[in-house]
């Protein structure tokens, strides 16, 4: 499938997958806008299940920071617990498995740690890494705005899980769209971006 020039960072469901990183029990109450960012999460993989995008999950050092927690819906995905900053390590086997994949829906926790430092090896290996903004927080709201922009530095695509979920599925007669609809007929959570952007903020220039 042709997705375009790379730079226009098209997403098709044949070429695409979705990563989940780290929404871990101990993490619930220190991240800001928890429940928000781990409920858009969960709309993305509900449209990735109806799309037949593959999803992956990985666990920060499960023993100490907990399970996933269990409103993602994450039921039958196998968590990959980890202790790297990164997902891509863990995940290296399921890449080199997919030798169509081109473009990495990222959503989870930490913005500053492992999901900058998993866009930036993803972008190492010439993968399109798409950062859902509203599925992706920190404890600090400084630490999460200055990881968004630090990956649009470096290449990656920031959008918003709408922005994304109705680019997968490209047309309204597709045949999901009507379940698709369901999930995105409420607008996703706040989770405070709007004061990250506003007053023509510096970062985003």
């Amino acid at each position: 499938e042709m997705a375009g020039r790379p730079s226009l960072g098209r997403v098709l469901p044949g070429s695409s997958v979705l990563f989940l990183c780290d929404m871990q029990e101990k993490f619930r109450h220190h991240i800001a806008y928890f429940p928000q960012i781990v409920s858009v999460a969960a709309r993305m993989l509900r449209v990735a299940r109806l799309l037949e995008v593959p999803a992956v999950l990985t666990e920060q050092y499960p023993e100490g920071l907990g399970s996933t927690v269990p409103e993602l819906g994450a039921e039958g995905l196998r968590p990959l617990p980890k202790t790297c900053f990164s997902m891509v390590p863990a995940l290296h086997q399921e890449l080199d498995s997919w030798p169509q994949l081109r473009s990495v829906l990222l959503c989870g926790i930490e913005t500053q740690a492992c999901i900058l430092n998993t866009a930036l090896d993803l972008l190492d290996r010439g993968l399109q890494v798409h950062v859902v903004v509203d599925a992706c927080s920190s404890r600090s709201q400084v630490d999460r705005l200055v990881a968004l922009a630090r990956m649009r530095q470096s290449g990656a695509f920031l959008s918003t899980s709408e922005g994304l979920i109705l680019q997968l599925v490209g047309d309204a007669a597709h045949p999901q769209f009507k379940e698709i609809q369901k999930i995105i007929k409420d607008p996703a959570p706040d989770s405070g971006l709007l004061g990250l952007f506003q007053g023509q903020n510096p970062l985003f220039r």
